[in-house]
């Protein structure tokens, strides 16, 4: 499981709720939270559409690397 703690960083820093990104994407918020979680991986199609809502790099949830772009602070 890869957790995306860098996910839930951006979130929460534009005080975005999980229910209103997964509206604006789409999908159902336990699905969106499976996705920050680590648990689901998101199609690009829906990778694509959370990055708009959070201003991001839609590749990011394929990088292996992606939690160490945003370190924890």
């Amino acid at each position: 499981m890869r957790i995306r703690s860098w996910l839930k960083r951006e979130r929460e820093k534009k005080r975005i709720t999980q229910q209103s990104i997964a509206n604006n994407v789409g999908v159902e918020r336990q699905y969106y939270g499976m996705i920050e979680k680590g648990e689901r991986n998101p199609s690009p199609k829906v990778a694509k559409k959370i990055a708009v809502v959070l201003d991001i790099d839609w590749t990011l949830f394929f990088e292996e690397e992606g939690n160490k772009l945003f370190p924890v602070e």
